[in-house]
């Protein structure tokens, strides 16, 4: 039995990071299990066949076949007595790794025939081989490639069954990120939508649901919080100030901010410092 085995350091990524990766040619008969895994791994089949069980269901898996394991799910899997398969596998952990793979179908059923995208999954697993032989930062590499590896599953092999609300959420949540991460630019309502690929009346009306506010507002509140702390903690300009929450005019934005503040910018930097004193 020829195997490759390498794992990688958990505290560098904690939302989700390669654990272990590996390549294994079994000898005929060849088994693992039953037993239970601390993490998801995913094994892809180069070659041959064998069988994989879980949760009470027996599958037959030939070459091109992938097969997930879930953590802490009783399985068991065997190499065929006449036609051994060869693989490789990825293990993943993470407190988000969960989430990216309930957007897949693999958590319906936990296997698919990966067809047309054979390639594109393969590479994936050679990548990361050689990722794992670069002298320096290797891990950086090696989760830029596992997110790549996530995108792969995701789009190709999607969970149909997600039920609407989870959808709506997971929305909200991605809208929520995206105003938190890019409210120092220029972006409009009209951009998110488009970055979420929904429609605009939608997103406000599925935001507002979820939120309370619509999303201009909660944008307009996240630029005026950081502003005030911009104002409270630093000497930077109002108009530089301005430019760091996404207001090139920086007229307009004393404006909005008089209006949410009930004071003007430097009203309040004054008023802030005096208490401090």
């Amino acid at each position: 039995m020829d195997d490759y085995i390498f794992s990688n350091d958990f505290s560098k990524n904690i939302d989700a990071m390669i654990y272990t990766c590996g390549y294994e040619t079994c000898q005929p008969g060849h088994s693992y299990g039953p037993a239970v895994r601390s993490g998801y791994l995913i094994h892809y089949i180069l070659s041959g066949k064998g069988i994989f069980q879980t949760e009470g269901k027996t599958y037959h898996l030939s070459a091109g076949d992938a097969f997930l394991i879930k953590p802490q799910t009783l399985m068991y899997y065997e190499a065929d007595n006449r036609q051994p398969w060869t693989y490789t596998w990825i293990g993943i952990q993470g407190i988000k790794v969960e989430h990216y793979f309930q957007r897949t179908s693999l958590m319906n059923v936990p296997y698919v025939h990966c067809g047309q995208h054979e390639e594109a999954i393969r590479q994936c697993h050679e990548n990361m081989f050689r990722a794992y032989q670069l002298p320096h930062h290797r891990d950086l590499m090696m989760n830029s490639i596992l997110y790549e590896y996530l995108y792969l599953w995701a789009t190709h092999f999607p969970n149909t069954d997600i039920p609407s609300r989870e959808k709506h959420i997971s929305y909200v949540e991605e809208a929520l990120k995206y105003i938190e991460n890019n409210y120092s630019e220029a972006i409009t309502i009209q951009d998110l939508a488009n970055w979420l690929s929904l429609e605009r009346t939608y997103l406000y009306r599925l935001f507002k649901s979820m939120v309370g506010v619509s999303p201009q507002t909660y944008l307009l509140d996240v630029r005026i919080r950081q502003a005030c702390t911009l104002l409270t903690n630093t000497d930077l300009t109002i108009t530089y100030i301005a430019r760091s929450v996404g207001y090139e005019d920086s007229m307009y934005f004393s404006r909005l901010f008089r209006q949410k503040k009930g004071q003007t910018p430097s009203q309040y930097r004054d008023s802030h410092r005096a208490n401090l004193k």
